[in-house]
């Protein structure tokens, strides 16, 4: 896979987002995630689920009305790639934008990648 295929990959996963199903469909079930509002390290799509809970159940106002990756930079070896990134959640009316600087590691398992490892930190 080339570089392009990877960044590619990381938009068309933020695509999907508000559909677990598919958006998981893009994580190794074994994934391990930093986050900067988790205590710990996350290991597993069940943790992942029980953080998204957490969030929702903490939310004020509305959600982003749009959540993108921009400013890429990827790399590739063999079955290994290494996407960085900054994640824009945009708001309606006077909120401000949320980004976060984000680092993701994929390995390709026969035709499909799916990323092993998610660091996400929000910039303040």
């Amino acid at each position: 896979m080339t570089t392009d295929e990877l960044t590619t990959l990381i938009s068309d996963l933020y695509r999907s987002l508000g559909d677990r199903p598919a958006f998981d469909a893009y994580l190794h079930p074994d994934l391990t995630i930093w986050e900067s509002d988790a205590d710990a390290l996350l290991s597993g799509l069940a943790a992942l689920d029980d953080l998204r809970d957490r969030r929702a159940t903490a939310a004020s106002g509305p959600p982003p009305v749009a959540v993108a990756p921009e400013q890429f930079r990827a790399d590739a070896w063999e079955d290994t790639g290494l996407v960085r990134y900054v994640l824009r959640a945009r708001y309606g009316g006077d909120r401000p934008d949320e980004c976060f600087r984000v680092t993701d590691v994929l390995r390709r398992e026969g035709a499909t990648w799916r990323i092993v490892h998610h660091h996400a930190e929000a910039v303040r």
